[in-house]
């Protein structure tokens, strides 16, 4: 009788009940109300999903199989589409201090905190797109989540971002060999089409799921360089640093439209999403021309930009965030880009929610919907911005697994919010509950 009993009881146990009165569909961008969802604790994927027909007791029917979320708002989990592991706020350590200074043990000890806390605010995805400064580091670390040695989202890496020779590197005046200070790498150098072609071989190879490149950066800092140490003279009558057209240290294209193309093209034919780093309204068309998956910040307002992302279906990842955190008090250059934002959505362009993540604070993550709320995306459109749209950011069935929307066959990625972020759109910092592939991290 027990032999015949047990392996009911063991099957039983790898079943999971989810109760919810309100969830939010991100392919229809609705809510729907009185759905359960079961799951399968062993591969952490959803098997059914369905409209209760009789009703639950009124009181939590919680046990140690079913999780009531009755009387929250239940999303799929958030997708942060661009995050840096190994930074934190530019606020309390600039960049340059934080690549050149902080030891390997130390960022990756603060990367470990970066995304627990990423986690406990509802992130159970993070597109990290380069390492600034550590090499491939990212790939092992992602591997250590997917392990279970630490709690964090699933990670999808770049590892070292592809630049052009000069083109994104620490710049400082004190580097003669054998008598400045060294800094470390902070990208794959490349140029030419075999160069480049090459470089994706080496992302690819170094365990990299994703591909990212910089079709344009501020190369040319050193030729009106900034006092950056204590005591430095400031440069005299320096062009304006303008942050949209200032000339002191303006975007400049880092690949030719072959280059680009052949990123694209190897990536393609090994399977990997791309990211393209692009500022000016000329790389961004350059970049969606190629057939990039998404281009990043794209901040400059441009009509021929808007529209090259969408005839080529490119997804734009504006990242508000580091925008209004690095422009800090200039109410007019953070409303154009919001503006320009809001005037992509209307254009019918698929917008994914990433915030440069590190520049300011992991956990924080949420301060990017609210500026996309506050361009004036609806609030439906954010969140499937910040979930559906974030897993077909990351690569969609290339990713190896399906996320963003709670449906058969998608992992159990499931978040439960105080309130209703319809009404009050704070409800996405009240996060009451995480669940990341069937495993509960926050109740």
């Amino acid at each position: 009788m027990r032999k015949e009993i047990m392996p009911r009881e063991e099957e039983a146990s790898d079943e999971i009940t989810v109760h919810t009165s309100s969830l939010f569909d991100s392919k229809q961008k609705r809510f729907v109300s009185d759905l359960s969802i079961s799951i399968d604790a062993k591969t952490g994927l959803i098997t059914k999903l369905y409209k209760r027909d009789t009703s639950l007791p009124a009181n939590n029917v919680s046990d140690g199989n079913t999780i009531d979320l009755r009387g929250l708002t239940v999303l799929p989990g958030l997708v942060d589409a661009h995050t840096h592991i190994f930074l934190h706020p530019y606020s309390e350590v600039s960049s340059l201090n934080q690549m050149r200074d902080e030891s390997f043990v130390e960022r990756v000890v603060r990367a470990t905190n970066h995304v627990k806390a990423a986690l406990m605010a509802g992130y159970t995805t993070y597109r990290d797109l380069g390492t600034e400064g550590l090499r491939d580091a990212d790939a092992s670390f992602r591997d250590t989540i997917n392990r279970g040695i630490i709690p964090g989202p699933r990670l999808f890496v770049a590892t070292e971002c592809i630049a052009s020779s000069g083109g994104y590197e620490i710049r400082q005046e004190n580097s003669l060999p054998g008598v400045g200070t060294t800094t470390p790498r902070i990208s794959d150098p490349a140029d030419g089409v075999e160069g480049v072609r090459a470089a994706v071989r080496r992302r690819l190879g170094a365990g990299a799921d994703i591909i990212k490149f910089y079709a344009d950066y501020r190369k040319r800092a050193l030729r009106f360089p900034s006092a950056a140490w204590p005591g430095a003279k400031e440069i005299m009558f320096p062009p304006s640093s303008d942050v949209f057209y200032g000339q002191r240290n303006p975007n400049v294209l880092q690949f030719t439209q072959e280059e680009m193309n052949e990123i694209v093209a190897e990536a393609k034919r090994s399977g990997a999403p791309v990211a393209a780093h692009a500022q000016d309204p000329e790389a961004v068309v350059m970049a969606a021309k190629a057939g990039v998956t998404s281009v990043e910040h794209g901040f400059i307002p441009s009509d021929e930009a808007l529209e090259a992302m969408r005839e080529n279906g490119t997804i734009f990842v504006p990242t508000l965030s580091v925008m209004q955190t690095s422009l800090e008090g200039q109410d007019r250059a953070i409303k154009i880009i919001l503006d320009h934002t809001k005037a992509a959505f209307d254009r019918g362009i698929k917008l994914a929610a990433g915030g440069d993540t590190g520049a300011f604070a992991h956990g924080e993550n949420v301060l990017e919907l609210e500026l996309l709320a506050k361009a004036g995306i609806p609030a439906l459109d954010v969140l499937q911005a910040a979930t559906l749209h974030g897993w077909e950011a990351c690569g969609g069935d290339l990713c190896g697994r399906r996320f963003g929307y709670l449906e058969k066959g998608f992992a159990a990625d499931i978040v439960a919010l105080e309130g209703d972020p319809l009404e009050d759109f704070g409800a996405l910092r009240r996060v009451k509950f995480v669940m990341k592939d069937g495993a509960v991290y926050k109740s």
